[in-house]
């Protein structure tokens, strides 16, 4: 394509982004904040939270205070007890800010949650749907008096958010106020405790690297770094978690336990909260001596204490990867020259292949994961038309196939299960409030996945039990187009998830249609979900051999249905005519898309072929699944779903333009013969 047409391209998913955002429109599900207020039911009554908060700040002579939606490890899913946006707000997504002055409370987050935002709060906050940092300054140097303090909990901002806000406020006399204290825990009063579950270890028979020989990898790393750091801070969970081989509960849907490492090249400290750490661990970790692959444990709450003791030594550097570094802890780090940065932390970069071992487990987890998943839809397709389901049940439903699956525990995220015009809403998840019932009328999405102990799935299906329309049919085709053209797309060497992530929505441009989410992310092995910095977008690492990512485009048409087509894989090497370092995606989920929503006419012949080699797949491996497990019916329904769209040994079907070209150069042979 000329570059003329990719401007084109870029133009369209732009203005289609812009048009495609859910609308906050009052309804008996929205609140109505006007002189005849009405809140629904799922709104919370924030007056008195609001109070007590707005008293904890008076003595502290501030005039707003910044309340992000995170943890001191800025982690993406948080537990209950760090869900201060959520209490003192109502709004319980993922992603969002909030700002509380002595008079006016406000919520900023995106277009994917805006319509639970107005579900959620009640008429004390007020939406703001401008998620960016920019907006939520320009708002305080608008409403806050020049000179003005405004506080923040310095552990729940990033390096880079810190001086994002700064940057802004400084110049216009306003000052960021770093303090001790969380004013939300202080007056949160029923806060939740701390879960009493232990730290655990993983089975030695999904281990291939020792916790050892990971600390070996990470000091080789740093005596190898040129700007000579001598200790690596890591404040992200899952960095830990893995550099060790151990789990935890303390985060809902993800295997984590707060803990940070300092780890120098002759001593390793973790801090965690002590009382969870069994006997055996203890051994585990040798942590009754003092030698460099002894693992000294140390208070959680301490980190802030033993890094500023660290950094009294002479001639030493801490790295850190500034992504997942709070506020609180790099601003210890003085003077400069004491601290070495990269976007991330070496455990990060390493995490992000993963082994022989990790790579065979993983993909083992994936086939028990699909027979979970091929059973709801089988379920759905003889229960919907009876009309007793609904989206809530479906989502209980795969989760309780999953927990019959071996290794499970637990769902790796909140189901999404959403039919007609909540498939809309790209993150909804139903509740007893919202929950409809299923139609055959109606397009249902489903988007889930389980965590084992040998790996983490997510994978979405779209399907549609009636008659689609033409344009659900073309929509969800181009989706899967989408998919296709990533799945099968060769690149070299050091090509980042960013500079293909157009190929997952190009057929969909075309036509003039878009998604506003990201096209993918990372998995791990019994890990976040969502796992970095390996995806499709700018701030994400080149792909290498070993990684692990969703492929995930999708469509949403407002208030009618949505559509995504998600698929896990990994990077594996390619096989080129001339060149040696290039790579593809292998597809490790193995669920057969809705035959009932594919128009095979707009697709290309590659495309097809590409389709039947992965059904073919699915059957090779998932039939012995299925008779292994015994379940006749739904290898049944597998096969009879992996029917091959072109005939054995025939050339791929070809699109209806490609037929139009060919039927006319054949008349104008004829005509000139």
């Amino acid at each position: 394509m000329t570059v003329t047409g990719w401007v084109l391209f870029a133009a369209l998913v732009l203005g289609a982004s812009s048009s495609q955002v859910p609308r906050a429109a009052g309804s008996e599900r929205e609140r109505n904040c006007s002189a005849t207020p009405y809140l629904p039911p799922t709104a919370v009554n924030t007056t008195l939270r609001l109070r007590a908060l707005r008293n904890a700040m008076a003595p502290l002579n501030i005039s707003a205070y910044i309340i992000p939606a995170t943890d001191a490890h800025l982690s993406e899913y948080i537990a209950e007890r760090d869900a201060r946006t959520a209490w003192i707000s109502g709004f319980t997504g993922s992603a969002g800010t909030a700002v509380v002055t002595p008079n006016q409370a406000l919520l900023w987050t995106d277009s994917r949650y805006w319509i639970q935002a107005e579900r959620q709060m009640d008429c004390n906050w007020e939406l703001v749907k401008d998620p960016s940092i920019r907006g939520i300054t320009d708002w305080l140097i608008t409403h806050i008096s020049e000179g003005a303090e405004i506080g923040f909990d310095p552990f729940l901002f990033s390096i880079e958010t810190f001086k994002a806000y700064n940057v802004r406020l400084a110049p216009a006399n306003r000052t960021l106020k770093s303090l001790p204290d969380n004013l939300v825990d202080k007056v949160w009063t029923d806060r939740p405790p701390l879960p009493p579950d232990s730290i655990f270890k993983l089975p030695d028979s999904i281990i291939e690297r020792s916790w050892q020989m990971k600390v070996g990898d990470i000091r080789q790393q740093i005596r190898d770094n040129p700007y000579k750091p001598t200790a690596v801070l890591l404040s992200a969970l899952d960095e830990t978690a893995w550099l060790f081989n151990l789990r935890g509960n303390d985060i809902p849907y993800n295997p984590f336990f707060y803990s940070y490492t300092l780890l120098t090249l002759d001593e390793i400290w973790l801090f965690v909260h002590l009382e969870r750490v069994s006997e055996e661990l203890k051994v585990y970790l040798n942590s009754s001596c003092y030698l460099d692959h002894c693992v000294q444990l140390i208070e959680y709450p301490s980190v802030r204490i033993y890094l500023k003791n660290y950094l009294t030594r002479p001639k030493v550097k801490v790295w850190i990867g500034t992504e997942y570094t709070t506020r609180a802890l790099s601003e210890l780090i003085t003077p400069e020259d004491k601290m070495l940065t990269s976007d991330y932390s070496p455990v990060l970069i390493t995490k992000a292949v993963k082994d022989d071992t990790e790579q065979r487990i993983l993909k083992d987890a994936h086939i028990r994961d699909a027979v979970a998943v091929m059973q709801l839809l089988l379920w759905l397709e003889n229960r919907v038309p009876k009309g007793d389901e609904t989206e809530l049940t479906a989502a209980y439903f795969v989760n309780e196939r999953r927990s019959e699956q071996k290794n499970n525990r637990g769902p790796s995220f909140e189901t999404i299960s959403a039919s007609g015009p909540n498939a809309a809403l790209a993150h909804y998840s139903p509740t007893n409030e919202t929950t409809r019932k299923l139609s055959v009328d109606e397009m249902y999405l489903v988007d889930s996945g389980g965590q084992y102990l040998d790996g983490t799935t997510d994978i979405t299906r779209t399907v549609h039990w009636g008659t689609p329309t033409d344009f659900q049919k073309e929509a969800f085709t181009r989706v899967l187009m989408g998919n296709i053209e990533i799945s099968r797309t060769i690149f070299p060497a050091n090509t980042r998830g960013v500079n293909m992530e157009m190929l997952g929505r190009r057929a969909l441009w075309e036509v003039g249609l878009n998604y506003g989410h990201g096209t993918g992310h990372g998995v791990g092995n019994y890990f976040g979900v969502h796992e970095w910095p390996v995806g499709f977008q700018s701030n994400n690492i080149p792909f290498e051999v070993g990684m692990f990512t969703s492929i995930e485009p999708g469509y949403y048409k407002d208030n009618d249905f949505g559509i995504r087509i998600e698929d896990v894989a990994v990077v594996v090497p390619a096989n080129t005519k001339y060149g040696n370092n290039y790579m593809t995606f292998e597809t490790i989920s193995l669920v057969p898309y809705d035959r009932k929503l594919i128009d095979t006419s707009i697709m290309s012949p590659q495309q097809l072929q590409w389709l039947d080699a992965y059904y073919k797949k699915i059957r090779e491996i998932m039939g012995p699944e299925l008779d292994r497990q015994g379940l006749k019916e739904e290898k049944e329904w597998m096969m009879k779903n992996t029917e091959p769209f072109l005939s054995a040994g025939a050339p791929a079907t070809l699109s209806s333009l490609t037929l139009t070209l060919l039927v006319l150069c054949r008349a104008l042979v004829q005509h000139l013969s």
